[in-house]
């Protein structure tokens, strides 16, 4: 079976980006103990990382490169917020580098990077953390299957069996 909407896609990758030398660099991965296992064509991943799968088979191995634009998109320079100090009282300031999470007026979840400490605010970086960074992917395609009605109605995979993930 090829993969098409509808499918449940279980697959293996490197992930890489570049650094400003131009040089691979490597993210994270997953191997065939841990896949990533997705239901294909729910707009779960990113769209052009499954138009570069679709038609792909069991065992096919796979790599392209996804451009900033094609990914998590460029930086957006209007990203980048100043949260008043007094909002760490609680749980403690945070380092910087670190990534924290926040919360917006309607809800909505979301993580913040933490680029600068002062004495008054602490400087975020709202753009995800991949933003403006070409993807290199590369692995191979394992198992894929129709997608059980539950599935479907759920608008993920339930495992790579259909039954776990509940």
């Amino acid at each position: 079976m090829s993969i098409k909407p509808n499918t449940v896609v279980s697959l293996t990758y490197e992930l890489h980006t570049t650094n400003e030398e131009g040089q691979q660099v490597f993210v994270e991965k997953t191997d065939k103990e841990n896949p990533l296992v997705f239901l294909y064509g729910t707009g779960m991943m990113l769209p052009k990382f499954e138009e570069h799968l679709a038609g792909l088979n069991v065992g096919d191995s796979y790599g392209f490169e996804l451009s900033a634009a094609d990914g998590y998109g460029e930086i957006d320079p209007g990203a980048f917020a100043d949260l008043p100090i007094d909002m760490f009282k609680e749980a403690g300031l945070p380092a910087v580098g670190d990534v924290i999470p926040l919360q917006d007026n309607q809800g909505n979840h979301f993580r913040a990077g933490v680029t600068a400490i002062h004495e008054d605010v602490v400087n975020v970086d709202l753009n995800h953390p991949m933003a403006g960074k070409d993807l290199i992917f590369a692995g191979e395609i394992l198992a894929v299957r129709e997608a059980t009605q539950d599935e479907l109605a759920h608008g993920h995979a339930h495992g790579a069996d259909g039954h776990s993930g509940h």
